[in-house]
Protein backbone atom coordinates (compact mmCIF):
# COMPACT_ATOMS: atom_id res chain seq x y z
CA UNK A 1 0.00 0.00 0.00
CA UNK A 2 2.85 2.40 0.84
CA UNK A 3 4.47 1.67 -2.53
CA UNK A 4 1.20 2.47 -4.30
CA UNK A 5 0.87 5.81 -2.47
CA UNK A 6 4.48 6.69 -3.28
CA UNK A 7 3.88 5.83 -6.94
CA UNK A 8 0.77 8.05 -7.09
CA UNK A 9 2.58 10.97 -5.44
CA UNK A 10 5.59 10.64 -7.75
CA UNK A 11 3.31 10.37 -10.79
CA UNK A 12 1.49 13.55 -9.81
CA UNK A 13 4.77 15.40 -9.25
CA UNK A 14 5.99 14.25 -12.66
CA UNK A 15 2.82 15.54 -14.35
CA UNK A 16 2.95 18.84 -12.47
CA UNK A 17 6.61 19.44 -13.27
CA UNK A 18 5.93 19.09 -17.00
CA UNK A 19 2.92 21.37 -17.02
CA UNK A 20 4.20 24.80 -17.89
CA UNK A 21 2.77 27.78 -19.72
CA UNK A 22 6.03 29.39 -20.75
CA UNK A 23 5.90 32.48 -22.96
CA UNK A 24 8.13 31.66 -25.94
CA UNK A 25 6.69 34.26 -28.32
CA UNK A 26 9.36 35.77 -30.52
CA UNK A 27 11.39 32.53 -30.55
CA UNK A 28 12.36 30.73 -33.78
CA UNK A 29 11.58 27.01 -34.29
CA UNK A 30 15.15 25.92 -33.45
CA UNK A 31 15.13 27.95 -30.22
CA UNK A 32 11.78 26.43 -29.21
CA UNK A 33 13.03 22.94 -30.00
CA UNK A 34 16.11 23.53 -27.83
CA UNK A 35 14.03 24.99 -24.97
CA UNK A 36 11.55 22.10 -25.06
CA UNK A 37 14.30 19.49 -25.15
CA UNK A 38 16.02 21.03 -22.11
CA UNK A 39 12.97 22.06 -20.06
CA UNK A 40 10.03 19.90 -21.11
CA UNK A 41 11.55 16.45 -21.43
CA UNK A 42 8.18 14.67 -21.25
CA UNK A 43 6.98 16.54 -24.35
CA UNK A 44 7.75 14.82 -27.64
CA UNK A 45 8.36 16.84 -30.81
CA UNK A 46 5.85 15.71 -33.44
CA UNK A 47 7.02 17.91 -36.28
CA UNK A 48 6.63 21.21 -38.07
CA UNK A 49 3.52 21.63 -40.21
CA UNK A 50 3.12 24.00 -43.15
CA UNK A 51 -0.20 24.47 -44.88
CA UNK A 52 -2.05 27.30 -46.61
CA UNK A 53 -3.35 28.65 -43.31
CA UNK A 54 -0.84 27.84 -40.56
CA UNK A 55 2.79 27.09 -39.88
CA UNK A 56 3.23 25.41 -36.50
CA UNK A 57 5.35 23.04 -34.41
CA UNK A 58 3.53 20.38 -32.42
CA UNK A 59 4.55 18.76 -29.13
CA UNK A 60 2.63 16.21 -27.05
CA UNK A 61 3.22 14.20 -23.92
CA UNK A 62 3.25 10.41 -24.12
CA UNK A 63 0.00 10.05 -22.15
CA UNK A 64 -1.95 12.33 -24.48
CA UNK A 65 -2.87 14.67 -21.62
CA UNK A 66 -1.16 17.72 -23.08
CA UNK A 67 -0.51 19.03 -26.61
CA UNK A 68 1.28 22.29 -27.35
CA UNK A 69 1.20 24.10 -30.69
CA UNK A 70 3.62 26.93 -31.52
CA UNK A 71 2.29 29.08 -34.38
CA UNK A 72 4.77 30.98 -36.55
CA UNK A 73 4.74 34.00 -38.85
CA UNK A 74 5.88 33.65 -42.45
CA UNK A 75 9.33 34.71 -41.14
CA UNK A 76 9.34 31.73 -38.71
CA UNK A 77 8.89 33.79 -35.54
CA UNK A 78 6.56 32.37 -32.88
CA UNK A 79 3.43 34.56 -32.81
CA UNK A 80 1.18 32.50 -30.54
CA UNK A 81 1.08 29.36 -28.45
CA UNK A 82 -1.87 27.09 -27.76
CA UNK A 83 -1.84 24.33 -25.16
CA UNK A 84 -4.64 21.78 -25.13
CA UNK A 85 -4.76 19.89 -21.84
CA UNK A 86 -6.85 17.26 -20.12
CA UNK A 87 -9.33 18.81 -17.68
CA UNK A 88 -7.65 17.03 -14.74
CA UNK A 89 -4.56 19.26 -15.21
CA UNK A 90 -6.47 22.54 -14.89
CA UNK A 91 -5.85 23.27 -11.17
CA UNK A 92 -2.08 22.89 -11.61
CA UNK A 93 -2.10 24.99 -14.79
CA UNK A 94 -3.94 27.82 -13.03
CA UNK A 95 -1.44 27.63 -10.18
CA UNK A 96 1.41 27.84 -12.73
CA UNK A 97 -0.19 30.79 -14.55
CA UNK A 98 -0.81 32.61 -11.25
CA UNK A 99 2.86 32.18 -10.29
CA UNK A 100 4.28 33.41 -13.63
CA UNK A 101 1.91 36.10 -14.83
CA UNK A 102 -0.20 38.98 -13.57
CA UNK A 103 -3.88 38.10 -13.08
CA UNK A 104 -6.05 40.33 -15.30
CA UNK A 105 -9.49 38.77 -14.83
CA UNK A 106 -11.31 35.48 -14.77
CA UNK A 107 -9.09 32.98 -16.62
CA UNK A 108 -6.95 35.82 -18.02
CA UNK A 109 -3.37 36.88 -17.28
CA UNK A 110 -0.91 39.39 -18.76
CA UNK A 111 2.83 39.35 -19.27
CA UNK A 112 5.21 42.15 -20.20
CA UNK A 113 8.55 41.23 -21.67
CA UNK A 114 10.91 43.76 -23.22
CA UNK A 115 8.12 46.35 -23.37
CA UNK A 116 5.73 44.06 -25.25
CA UNK A 117 2.42 43.10 -23.63
CA UNK A 118 1.10 39.56 -23.91
CA UNK A 119 -2.29 38.06 -23.12
CA UNK A 120 -2.69 34.59 -21.63
CA UNK A 121 -6.21 33.14 -21.76
CA UNK A 122 -7.55 29.89 -20.38
CA UNK A 123 -10.69 28.61 -22.07
CA UNK A 124 -12.59 25.69 -20.58
CA UNK A 125 -14.03 23.02 -22.86
CA UNK A 126 -16.16 20.02 -21.94
CA UNK A 127 -13.31 17.48 -21.59
CA UNK A 128 -10.28 19.71 -21.87
CA UNK A 129 -9.08 23.27 -21.57
CA UNK A 130 -6.96 25.50 -23.79
CA UNK A 131 -4.36 28.06 -22.85
CA UNK A 132 -3.48 30.60 -25.53
CA UNK A 133 -0.57 33.03 -25.30
CA UNK A 134 -0.54 35.86 -27.84
CA UNK A 135 0.56 39.46 -28.25
CA UNK A 136 -1.91 41.84 -26.63
CA UNK A 137 -3.52 44.21 -29.12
Amino acid sequence: MKKMKAFVVLSMLFVCMNLSAQNLLGYKPGDIKKYMKENQKAMEYLGLTFNNTFKYAKYADKDGDQTTLFFFTSDSICKSIRMICDKSLEPEMIKDLDSKYKKAGSNTWTDNRSGINYLIELREEEWSFNVTISKKD
